[in-house]
């Protein structure tokens, strides 16, 4: 088994980083009070973390591409019935882009609902001055129930399968960690040079830049 670089610096760092700021934002969401400055800090991270991931998804590394590891009818199909090829697997398989997929769409409704929410105390998202008062309840009733536990869910499903896999000896950390993985036959490796890694930087900076228009919106709205 040959080592392929399948998971480049940038998906890495990505990865840990919205991981970390996850566990983070359910901490600082369950302390409450002055935690939720840091709650809020934390989610225009995750802002623009995700907006990063959706431009890296088409620039990125070979297996961070959308087009690489989308779950076609097709490659899951094959997946299912045992009928993977190594390309069906190198990066994301079928069920676990599913995971993947699944779990960036709730993190940024999640994400776009918080930036309307109020908890009618201390602490409102930005963008609540340019909505109505039903509108801020509903996002808020949804950011605070369904949408955190929805997140919750689809977190400890990631990390359960990331257990049986190692039960079953396939160790999905350590690629995630190192970026090459050892595979039985070859495959397209991911590009992962200074070049790239520039790029990533430059598309995170972007991100950063969308974030604060986003938020300046908000502020605009109530000198408005």
């Amino acid at each position: 088994m040959n080592p392929t670089r399948i998971w480049d610096l940038p998906t890495r760092l990505f990865h840990w980083a919205l991981a970390a700021c996850v566990i983070a934002l359910v901490i600082t969401a369950k302390v409450g009070g002055d935690a939720m400055n840091w709650h809020f800090r934390l989610g225009y991270a995750v802002f623009a973390l995700l907006i990063f991931r959706l431009l890296w998804g088409f620039v990125g590394g070979h297996w961070s591409r959308f087009a690489s590891f989308f779950p076609t009818p097709g490659r899951l199909s094959r997946y299912l019935g045992g009928r993977a090829t190594a390309a069906d697997t190198a990066g994301h398989n079928p069920l676990g882009a599913l995971s993947v997929l699944a779990l960036l769409t709730v993190l940024s409704v999640q994400v776009g609902t918080g930036l309307f929410t109020d908890d009618e105390i201390a602490f409102a998202g930005p963008l609540t001055p340019l909505v109505s008062g039903d509108t801020v309840w509903t996002l808020t009733s949804w950011h605070k129930t369904w949408g955190q536990w929805l997140v919750i869910g689809l977190v400890a499903l990631h990390v359960l399968a990331i257990v049986v896999y190692l039960i079953r000896r396939k160790n999905l950390i350590t690629p995630m960690l190192l970026g090459d993985k050892r595979m039985a036959e070859p495959v397209t490796p991911a590009r992962d040079t200074a070049a790239t890694r520039l790029l990533a930087l430059v598309l995170l900076g972007a991100a950063a830049g969308v974030v604060w228009w986003v938020v300046q919106l908000g502020q605009r709205g109530m000198l408005g």
